[in-house]
């Protein structure tokens, strides 16, 4: 029995990306078989996570490594480590931080919320944010201001969430801690390249194991052996409730000896197949642009970028999106990336689309297209209210 039938879900298509929300990705082969191998036995814990350290250490060009519950987790954990070091004493205290290092730098404009905010990720081990900068400005000379003698690390986000103008590079932000000597940590979660981070400077970086690795729910923290020593023995304090099993540790460690494997470019060629479809018939519709869009953290892929006028479409880019999400008469419901929707436009992301789903999403998209222009009026909701709806939906969880 198909397992979403079992369970009585919604057979959704997702042409959103790697969204948690989603599952946030299709899990390898090679990953599925090692979770279902090592899930019936028993390991000692510290012996796998010291091969997944070696992994890591290969994959990441890094000193270490270990595995988390998720990349949020290693934000978390990575934090309270520059604060305790592998003083056994100090980790028990946390999050008490009186008399510790306890304040993060962080550029504002970095300050997102990712499905929780950034800050509290921050907060959760005893620390607090430094904002830097303005919303849409931040400079080398006040990240340096920032730093003082409570500041215990400088962490750096990459996201599409974040402001993607106006901000200290990378590079920058990196020399202007380390002259201050603050560690450094980088937030690449959804990030396709393993080796960028380590190389530029930086003293820890996060990913996500369950996103462009296909594999399961964990996070994977890479870097400098003594860090990640005390961020890994953070499990006998706060991080005890962000473990990860031995399948999680098994699974990433997998996913990333495939990631080596992987014929990359026989991948962006397919996905690149299925973008050119998609724009070359909705290109025909009546108030829709369709444009390839490159991804903004510099991941070697692109997007479709779905721009909507609701005058010529009769319907707006946020109507549209929930009109896939809905299910309808032999159609399966199809998942855009909305998070920018209210500007009129949304896109659809390839990378997780089974054989032949490719086709079922242009179905959909033509046949709400075609039922917008039927319409006896436009199908305008205003956007605050539709914002409303989805809060009001989520409040009555599990109802």
């Amino acid at each position: 029995m198909n397992i979403r039938s079992k369970f009585g879900l919604r057979p959704v298509i997702n042409a959103s990306g790697t969204m948690t929300g989603l599952g946030a990705s299709i899990a390898r082969p090679e990953v599925i078989d090692a979770v279902a191998a090592i899930l019936p036995q028993f390991v000692e814990i510290d012996d796998l996570q010291r091969r997944a350290s070696n992994v890591i250490a290969t994959a990441c060009g890094s000193e270490a490594g270990y595995i988390t519950a998720s990349a949020s987790a290693g934000i978390t954990l990575t934090i309270a480590a520059t604060m305790t070091g592998d003083d056994l004493g100090l980790i028990e205290r946390l999050p008490a931080t009186d008399h510790m290092k306890n304040e993060v730098v962080v550029q504002t404009g970095h300050l997102v919320n990712y499905g929780a905010p950034l800050d509290q990720a921050i907060r959760l081990c005893g620390a607090r944010a430094i904002a830097v900068g303005a919303a849409t400005e931040a400079h080398g000379y006040q990240l340096a201001s920032a730093i003082n003698e409570r500041t215990t690390a400088a962490l750096f986000v990459v996201s599409h969430h974040t402001q993607q103008y106006g901000m200290i590079p990378l590079e920058e932000f990196i020399a202007v801690a380390h002259a201050k000597g603050v560690p450094v940590i980088v937030d690449a979660a959804s990030e396709y390249d393993l080796k960028r981070f380590i190389a530029a400077g930086a003293d820890v970086v996060l990913y996500s194991a369950h996103k462009f690795l296909g594999g399961p729910t964990a996070g994977i923290v890479a870097g400098s052996k003594t860090l990640v020593r005390a961020a890994y023995f953070q499990n006998g304090g706060i991080g005890r409730g962000m473990k990860v099993g031995k399948e999680g540790i098994a699974g990433a460690i997998a996913a990333l000896q495939s990631w080596a494997a992987r014929d990359h470019g026989a991948v962006r060629a397919l996905e690149h197949g299925y973008l050119t479809l998609w724009r070359e018939r909705l290109n025909n519709f009546p108030g829709i642009r369709a444009q390839l869009d490159a991804d903004p953290t510099q991941n070697p892929l692109d997007r479709l970028k779905v721009s909507v006028d609701a005058v010529g479409a009769r319907i707006t880019a946020w109507d549209l999106v929930d009109a896939l999400a809905r299910t309808r008469d032999g159609y399966a419901p199809v998942i855009a990336r909305d998070h920018e929707a209210e500007q009129h436009f949304f896109f659809l992301d390839p990378c997780n689309l089974h054989a032949g789903e490719e086709q079922q999403v242009l179905e959909r998209l033509v046949v709400e297209l075609e039922a917008a222009q039927r319409a006896p009026e436009p199908i305008v909701t205003p956007f605050a209210q539709r914002d409303a709806r989805r809060i009001a939906g989520r409040r009555h969880w599990p109802d």
